[in-house]
């Protein structure tokens, strides 16, 4: 599945949970904020990400700067979108 499909079906997904108020992630799937400024910009990523080591860098980011408390009430992810976009289409490909 190519990425601009992938985010597409986030995007939409968070406007159904927005106006169902639910959580549409699909089983074996993880919801991550994204973004340097106030607003951040939500994606649904497959769980297997998580334990890539590629993707571990973007963990300690997040543990560096929030701890365990994420103020969106999930992972959030301090970094740019473009580069957030970029790894994790290179995650895909493998």
């Amino acid at each position: 599945m190519a990425i601009r499909q992938i985010l597409k079906r986030s995007l939409s997904s968070e406007k159904r949970s927005n106006s169902t108020g639910s959580t549409d992630v699909p089983k074996g799937y993880c919801a991550v904020y994204v973004g340097e400024s106030e607003y951040k910009q939500r994606f649904v990523i497959p769980v297997s990400f998580l334990n890539h080591p590629s993707f571990q860098g973007f963990l300690c980011q997040a543990e560096e700067e929030y701890g365990f408390c994420h103020p969106m009430g999930g992972l959030t992810i301090p970094c740019g979108e473009e580069l957030f976009v970029d790894v994790t289409s290179c995650l895909r490909r493998t």
